[in-house]
């Protein structure tokens, strides 16, 4: 079996861009001028924003379901980001140089399983996770 990796697509991201930060905080989300490569991982097109470029930090509910798993948490997004990447059993540079917590649902959104992964290890973890009919 094999694999889709996405990042998010920058439509609901867009109405964002070119805010002032005063009504950005009053949504929740920071300005951040990106400091370090890496260090702040865009999830649109899933590369480490370059020096100098601005992040959008927010909160963002990666899953939406009815079960005690429901989660969100911060994630980074590069102002003007407007190309989702995809990748077919291919892991992205910027998650192949970070540790993944990795984990695998049923379809009632309650955990199967777990795998701490890195580099190399990240698409054979991601094999054994699917491999769970």
């Amino acid at each position: 079996m094999t694999y889709r990796i996405t990042g998010l697509p920058a439509g609901p991201f867009i109405p964002l861009y070119g805010l002032s930060d005063a009504e950005l905080a009053r949504r929740g989300v920071q300005r951040q001028r990106v400091t370090a490569c890496p260090g702040f991982p865009d999830r649109i097109t899933m590369r480490d924003m370059p020096v100098g470029a601005y992040a959008l930090l927010l909160n963002y509910e990666h899953l939406p379901v009815a079960s005690p798993y429901r989660s969100g948490h911060a994630i980074f997004v590069q102002e003007g980001a407007q190309e989702t990447w995809s990748g077919i059993g291919e892991v992205p540079e910027v998650m192949s140089r970070r540790t993944l917590s990795l984990r695998s649902f049923d379809e009632d959104g309650m955990m199967l399983d777990a795998a701490l992964a890195e580099g190399e290890g990240i698409d054979p973890a991601i094999r054994r996770l699917l491999d769970n009919p």
